[in-house]
């Protein structure tokens, strides 16, 4: 499933993604690309640096996307299990994130991940494993 521009832009309105810096690229057949522009709020306690905290969630983000893009239009995704080994500072933005998805079973998908600073050096590297959610059913 590809997520069209609206969708991209309904993800991108959240508070969240706002206040970090995140945006969401593009979702489409079990990948996902995002990208952290990091905020000063959310660069301590190094200037210019996001917080590992930060990184951690732009990566355990754009791999729930990449996993959800393995589901049925409006199904939902949890986090089961993510690890994320900071490789180098992150010194350089904007950083890029792209998350694959490496396997699925059933409604468990896999999915891998790789955050680059603005001049390509890997900053982090993660696995996740997520948990796929049937859609909603509309209110009546």
């Amino acid at each position: 499933m590809r997520f069209s521009d609206e969708t991209l832009a309904r993800h991108n309105a959240n508070p969240l993604y706002r206040t970090t810096g995140i945006r969401l690229h593009s979702v489409f057949d079990g990948q996902a690309v995002s990208s952290l522009a990091p905020e000063s709020s959310v660069c301590w306690p190094t200037p210019g640096q996001p917080h590992g905290g930060i990184v951690f969630t732009v990566m355990d983000t754009t791999m729930a996307f990449a996993a959800l893009s393995n589901g049925e239009e409006g199904s939902g995704s949890a986090t089961v299990d993510c690890s994320i080994q900071y490789t180098a500072p992150a010194r350089q933005a904007p950083f890029q994130c792209q998350a694959r998805t490496v396997s699925r079973t059933g409604r468990t998908a896999f999915v891998r991940a790789e955050l680059v600073d603005a001049q390509g050096a890997v900053v982090a590297l993660a696995q996740g494993t997520f948990r796929l959610f049937a859609p909603r059913a509309a209110a009546a």
